[in-house]
């Protein structure tokens, strides 16, 4: 079992479009028992994904995975994609730093993932942005961190202070997000960092928010749904590296 993570210190670059696109990347394309645990919480991965969003019995739990007080399988729930299974968020998860900092327990996460280890071939976690009790938390547990940049100095910037503040903690994958290449801020960008993986700016991408779909799912041969399949075999070359 890898964890992945897709982070970024900065709010609005793409990070949920990233989770929910990879997640059925690697359950439809990669056939991998898969579950993407959302974190943040404002909950986009679990409006998009979730078949029991409204389900008042499971309201304000996801805090007490961490506590304690439920165990993750509990929480889990199926989703439309065939292998593809989620952990959702609520607003609960806004207190999740004040509680790490009152467990002190560095390893939380990585432990609880370590229990659904048997269940999972990929887990991705979708978290929340800022340098934070939880981003340390997902530092010490994930095998590889997909950050998304939009391509300007303050996305770069950003980056930067993410690896400044990893070290050697883990792996960092750089990805280029919401992409316009007639742009020439992207462009020179792009010519900067040419080996990064490329997400464009489209359409079809931002119906998926609309649809409550991952791109693959409605437009497989476009160009959106490409990028993210060419970035998904991306990160599987280098977890096997």
């Amino acid at each position: 079992m890898s964890t992945i993570a897709i982070y970024s210190l900065k709010g609005g670059v793409g990070k949920t479009t990233l989770a929910v696109n990879l997640s059925w990347a690697s359950a439809t394309l990669s056939s991998r028992r898969t579950l993407l645990w959302d974190l943040d919480p404002q909950a986009a991965s679990t409006f998009l994904l979730s078949q029991r969003a409204d389900n008042g019995k499971l309201k304000d739990q996801a805090q007490s995975v961490f506590a304690k007080d439920v165990e993750p399988d509990k929480l889990i729930e199926k989703t439309a994609t065939p292998r593809l299974d989620l952990i959702g968020a609520d607003a609960s998860l806004r207190g999740l730093d004040l509680l790490f900092h009152e467990l002190d327990k560095k390893k939380r996460l990585q432990k609880l993932l370590v229990g659904l280890r048997k269940d999972y071939d990929r887990i991705l976690l979708d978290c929340p942005p800022g340098l934070t009790e939880t981003s340390d938390q997902v530092m010490r547990a994930a095998d590889l961190i997909v950050v998304p940049v939009i391509p300007s100095p303050l996305s770069e910037r950003a980056l930067a202070e993410v690896i400044k503040h990893l070290g050697t903690k883990a792996q960092v994958m750089p990805v280029h997000s919401m992409v316009d290449r007639r742009r020439k801020l992207h462009a020179e960008a792009l010519a900067r960092h040419p080996d990064w993986p490329v997400v464009p700016m489209a359409s079809l991408i931002e119906q998926v928010t609309a649809r409550r779909a991952p791109v693959g799912s409605f437009a497989a041969r476009s160009a959106g749904a490409q990028a993210f399949a060419h970035l998904w075999q991306a990160i599987e070359r280098r977890l096997a590296a």
